[in-house]
């Protein structure tokens, strides 16, 4: 990207899987300016549908601040693949949501949508855990060999 870009990270959860839905987006742009969301729409869903949602709304998000040049974050290697048109779901309640996203991305003059492991996508799962009021997921502790 040549232009001076601003970076979006979002992530989705569902509490239980399917259950209330909590969408967590941070907006970051090129001088440091940041916007962080966390929001439970008062629906139900899966997943990979609050993942969307997460990338919908984060994309509304950069549109209204006046983004033109964008690379977006999601962990969620469903919502990447799909939404970059790598694969097709049967799924036809997430069908919507994918062209949603596929058209808000077409918005941007440039834009990328890149997977990244969940570890680096800290903040952004934060929010969406905390809009289906949960705390930090805890790391596993540890396993030390007994001699």
């Amino acid at each position: 990207m040549s232009a001076p870009q601003w970076q979006l990270w979002v992530d989705g959860t569902a509490l239980p899987n399917p259950g209330r839905i909590g969408l967590g987006i941070v907006l970051a742009g090129p001088d440091g300016q940041r916007q962080s969301q966390s929001q439970a729409p008062g629906q139900q869903g899966c997943n990979n549908s609050a993942e969307l949602q997460a990338l919908c709304l984060g994309l509304r998000l950069a549109a209204a601040a006046g983004v033109q040049h964008l690379q977006a974050y999601s962990d969620s290697d469903f919502v990447v693949r799909h939404v970059l048109g790598q694969q097709q779901t049967a799924v036809p309640r997430l069908r919507p949501l994918i062209a949603a996203a596929q058209e808000l991305l077409a918005g941007f003059e440039e834009v990328e949508l890149r997977w990244l492991p969940r570890h680096r996508n800290g903040e952004a799962d934060l929010l969406a855990r905390a809009a289906v009021g949960l705390g930090a997921k805890l790391s596993k502790p540890l396993r030390r060999k007994r001699r």
